[in-house]
């Protein structure tokens, strides 16, 4: 049965990957996904600490945060998509200036 530091290191590890991904790679979908998997470790967190504490806060906290990270991932790839159409570009240092 695992317990609540075998939950923690995984989240951690996960968490770390997707920092790694986040500051490494220089692709914006690639980004995009690194941060969508550092949002999992985190609500793995609120999850092992709700069965941990034996409370449900953890999961309805969850609930949320996924209903939100859905919203963020479709805004962030319409906004991908319409940079990728006007600079043909996907590398965020071709990014620099905010005007078209």
């Amino acid at each position: 049965m695992p317990t609540l530091t075998d939950y923690l290191v995984l989240s951690a590890l996960l968490f770390s990957i997707g920092a790694t991904g986040v500051f490494v790679r220089r692709n914006l979908i690639t980004i995009l996904l690194s941060i969508e998997i550092m949002l999992n470790a985190v609500n793995l967190t609120f999850v092992a600490f709700g069965r941990a504490l034996g409370e449900v806060d953890g999961q309805i906290i969850v609930f949320f945060v996924i209903t939100v990270a859905a919203a963020e991932a479709a805004v962030g790839l319409a906004i991908v998509i319409a940079l990728f159409r006007h600079r043909e570009s996907l590398n965020p240092d071709s990014f620099t200036m905010l005007k078209w």
